[in-house]
């Protein structure tokens, strides 16, 4: 692979780092919460979706139709039912909660499917690609991921600016007290920011299962690299996820250049100074968007 290729599959790549990055994003610049369960919850949306294709015998390019809506579901009562509570208890509280459930549900996993690696099955589209020149290609799955996360990600900047819903959900975002003074029900808005970081986990999570295959073990270290795309696009800062998720695919392309190895460790090394130079991230959160 030539460094220019290797450039441009980084930037590619980004896209599904992106994808993991924009849930744990939304939910802290709403609840600052971090949720210790979103890799795993990832995961799951792959296990499932084996399941319904096994049922309804869906594409599995499509099966997203059956599954986003389910996580979506999901995540809307997971926040009013569990976290909520542990949210009034305090933020440790809700790390404690939250590891709980990453445990639990890497152990159904484990329990129902087994630890056996397993993928979702979408053909010739995994190696499919546009040659460009002698030296670069664009991976067809990998532009569909870089869309999926851009689009994804102004969905969710739409809703949060231009409907009364959204601008609400930022309000409280930004002072509870006085959002609730003029009539916000801040669980129900907790809520729906959950269920939009559910539905893009979920995403994210299929995405995965087209790219790679992956075991019920497998969501912590995914958790790794959404967290670290947030933190160094800036906690609470939507498309600063998306150059986040971006520099680690960088990084993890040009690595490999020098040696595979390298390739993995030099994402969180990135990660490091970026943390050591500007603690806050590249774009600090001034408000959610």
């Amino acid at each position: 692979m030539t460094f220019v290729n290797a450039v441009v599959q980084g930037l590619l790549l980004g896209g599904l780092f992106a994808l993991f990055a924009c849930g744990l994003s939304l939910m802290f610049g709403v609840m600052e919460v971090i949720n210790l369960a979103h890799g795993d919850v990832a995961v799951a949306a792959v296990y499932l979706a084996l399941s319904l294709i096994a049922v309804t015998h869906i594409p599995a390019i499509w099966v997203f139709v059956l599954v986003v809506p389910v996580f979506v579901v999901g995540g809307y009562f997971g926040q009013r039912f569990f976290v909520q509570r542990s949210l009034d208890s305090g933020p440790v509280t809700t790390l404690l909660v939250t590891f709980g459930l990453s445990v639990v549900l890497e152990n159904v996993l484990l329990e129902v499917y087994s630890a056996n690696s397993q993928s979702l099955n979408i053909g010739s589209l995994v190696s499919d690609s546009v040659q460009v020149s002698s030296q670069i290609s664009l991976p067809y799955l990998s532009m569909i991921f870089l869309g999926t996360a851009v689009v994804a990600l102004s969905i969710v900047h739409l809703f949060l600016t231009r409907t009364a819903t959204g601008r609400m959900v930022r309000a409280v975002a930004d002072d509870r007290e006085a959002a609730q003074m003029v009539g916000a029900d801040y669980r129900h808005l907790f809520g729906v920011a959950a269920a939009m970081a559910s539905g893009t986990v979920a995403l994210a999570g299929l995405a995965l299962g087209m790219y790679t295959s992956v075991t019920p073990s497998s969501g912590p270290s995914y958790l790794l690299y959404g967290f670290a795309a947030v933190v160094i696009g800036g906690l609470g800062s939507l498309w600063g996820t998306l150059i986040g998720g971006m520099t680690l695919g960088l990084a993890t392309t040009v690595g490999s250049l020098v040696d595979p190895d390298f390739g993995s460790m030099l994402p969180y090394l990135v990660f490091l100074a970026v943390l050591a130079v500007r603690p806050r991230g590249l774009f600090p959160k001034k408000a959610l968007i």
